[in-house]
């Protein structure tokens, strides 16, 4: 299943997307905010990962496609935290993006994150959806208050990322059914 936008399209994956997938995740610009870079390998192995939580649940990080040249542009989508995840408020569906830097700075997470918002909150009927990030990572923390994401004030130490290291603090924001339905018409 495909949805789109005005410009872009949030597609299941194709095999011609681990190419350019592998490009970004090992781009240090993009990976920034992460622990490290993904080798091919590694980023491979996440997007086929990512493909089949897609082709199972019928949802997840959906591969983003700018729909006037069919360029992979990374991923938008939802994906399912449960409460073994060491997250606050977990269960919960969280919402991501990953972008090329090469098109950073046009309104394209934003706009690819409304429409997953849209998904979780017509088709799955989730209350609200979830978005965490590095404390560090304020371009990633804009386009959750462009979403209309609001902080929770619950910052956390993210279980995955070892003690003391500088990435360890996460902030959490959330967006309500109700308040998506007054921001987005």
């Amino acid at each position: 299943m495909n949805m789109e936008t005005s410009r872009l399209i949030l597609r299941q994956w194709k095999k011609d997307d681990l190419r350019p997938y592998a490009k970004l995740c090992s781009d240090p610009h993009v990976m920034r905010y992460f622990l490290t870079t993904l080798s091919q390998e590694e980023s491979y192995q996440q997007a086929n990962k990512i493909q089949r939580l897609i082709s199972e649940k019928g949802w997840g990080f959906w591969a983003l496609e700018l729909k006037s040249t069919g360029q992979f542009m990374g991923f938008v989508g939802l994906h399912w935290q449960d409460e073994e995840s060491g997250f606050p408020q977990a269960p919960f569906i969280e919402i991501g993006w990953r972008l090329s830097s090469e098109f950073w700075g046009f309104g394209y997470a934003p706009e690819a994150a409304q429409k997953a918002l849209q998904f979780a909150f017509e088709v799955l009927e989730v209350p609200s959806v979830f978005a965490f990030t590095t404390l560090q990572n304020i371009p990633s923390q804009r386009v959750m208050l462009k979403l209309g994401m609001v902080n929770t004030g619950q910052n956390f130490n993210h279980p995955k990322v070892k003690k003391g290291h500088q990435f360890e603090q996460h902030c959490l924001y959330q967006i309500t059914k109700q308040k998506w339905m007054h921001s987005s018409r």
